[in-house]
């Protein structure tokens, strides 16, 4: 019984052991490791999320650091701030490497690539150009000399305050904002605006390690990278599909399908399919201006265009409508993102595609409103008179007549007309059929 008391202590103190060694190797395993972010593109709203939500993943896992990889030509000054002020705010160490080969940090990207604890670039590379531009619903020519003196200086001094929080080249940093000065990786590394340059991910760990980095609460981190698990950690589907339609060409494209695709559904009901993209196309295009500088009067356009189209069907003007709706449209496209950075303009051919197919649909669509006001109606009174019906009984001079396959009450205005003679209908009242006897011109009479 001794013997069976001590083989159960020793399992028992075994099984703990392997419990500790597991909880701490997982613990070690957590703190050895690195999460990796890619941010390729204009930066936007969306991208925000996805920053948050690597930093949030670094910090619950106690990981040495965030490293951001890096490749931008710009974007939304607001989602600039958020990511900034995320990197500023974290409680770990947020690493931003413009990266790979032949990338840029330019506009936003140079106030996010200097806001990182380190700042690195891979060879091949360039930053800077972080002139503001003016965005808004009157557009770049529309800003006061004030306003964009106040736009300017705010960027200066906004920048300035992330370089010296980082001991880096505040005097370059206000170039970049007030003369859009650039540089290559080599010229950043020498005058003090980013802290290495680093070939690939592998190197760029071996260059951390051992590093010291002061988070914003005077935190002093020393980074342990050499041997550190990467952990990418890439844009979730959804985020990846909200990131690609906050682009203005995809928002155009959406708000296009949408305008064919309701009017299409407006004027032949029933057909739901069109409708129901539409309507889909039009939300999400909403969704994707709604992350997007636009100007409200190419939206405006762009409606007054859809209400001339609808128009010119209801009203058949032949044609009036639809050029005026061909330029709002034109002018309304043009305008829809003006003033905004050249990151957030239209594809011109995009425009021309969508142009000359809203004009063919609504060529086809006019063409045969047209042809139905012009032809014959297949219903009604109109349908009935001038036609041939057959007499079912005599008329003396009431009776009844057949006509497409239904029995017609129907009155002789032309004296009696015998059963199964040809009849002309002359006119309907209520439904009773005036008829008259259908002449029968004799052989060959016409050529007499």
């Amino acid at each position: 019984m001794v013997r069976m008391n001590n083989i159960r202590r020793i399992i028992l103190l075994l099984t703990l052991a392997f419990l500790a060694i597991s909880l701490a190797s997982g613990a070690l395993g957590q703190a050895d490791s690195v999460y990796v972010i890619t941010i390729k593109g204009a930066i936007n709203p969306v991208l925000v999320d996805y920053v948050e939500r690597g930093i949030e993943l670094a910090e619950d896992n106690n990981a040495q650091a965030l490293i951001i990889r890096l490749d931008t030509p710009g974007g939304l000054d607001n989602a600039m701030r958020d990511i900034v002020q995320l990197i500023v705010n974290a409680h770990v160490p947020v690493v931003v490497y413009v990266a790979p080969a032949g990338a840029r940090a330019a506009s936003a990207g140079v106030f996010i690539t200097m806001a990182g604890h380190v700042a690195a670039m891979a060879p091949n590379t360039a930053i800077g150009a972080a002139h503001p531009v003016s965005i808004g619903e009157e557009g770049e020519q529309a800003m006061s000399e004030t306003m964009e003196e106040k736009v300017l200086n705010d960027a200066a001094a906004y920048i300035r305050g992330i370089a010296e929080a980082h001991g880096r080249n505040m005097e370059w940093a206000e170039k970049a904002v007030r003369e859009s000065v650039s540089a290559t990786e080599q010229e950043a590394l020498e005058l003090n605006v980013i802290d290495m340059i680093i070939p690939d991910m592998e190197t760029l760990l071996q260059q951390l390690d051992g590093r010291q980095v002061t988070l914003l609460n005077n935190q002093e981190v020393t980074l342990q990278t050499k041997n550190a698990e990467i952990i990418d950690t890439p844009m979730g589907t959804i985020e990846k599909f909200l990131y690609t339609i906050a682009d203005p060409n995809i928002a155009y494209l959406l708000l296009s399908i949408a305008t064919l695709g309701i009017m299409a559904e407006i004027f032949n009901p029933g057909l739901i399919f069109p409708g129901i993209v539409g309507g889909i196309c039009l939300l999400l295009g909403f969704y994707s201006l709604g992350m997007l500088p636009v100007n409200y009067a190419g939206i405006l356009l762009i409606l007054l265009a859809v209400g001339l189209f609808i128009g010119e069907v209801v009203s058949s003007t032949t044609g009036i409508f639809t050029a005026g709706g061909i330029v709002a449209l034109i002018a309304g496209s043009l305008m829809l993102f003006k003033g905004a950075s050249p990151v957030f303009q239209i594809d011109g051919w995009l425009i021309a595609v969508v142009v000359i197919l809203v004009t063919g649909f609504m060529t086809l669509l006019v063409q045969g409103t047209i042809r139905a006001h012009r032809k014959q109606p297949f219903f009604g009174r109109e349908e009935l008179t001038g036609k041939t019906a057959v007499a079912r009984t005599d008329l003396n001079p009431e009776g009844f007549v057949f006509f497409k396959g239904e029995r017609w009450t129907a009155v002789s205005e032309s004296g009696p007309i015998k059963e199964g003679e040809q009849v002309e209908i002359k006119r309907m009242d209520g439904l009773t059929l005036y008829v008259v006897k259908k002449v029968q011109l004799p052989a060959g009479g016409e050529g007499e």
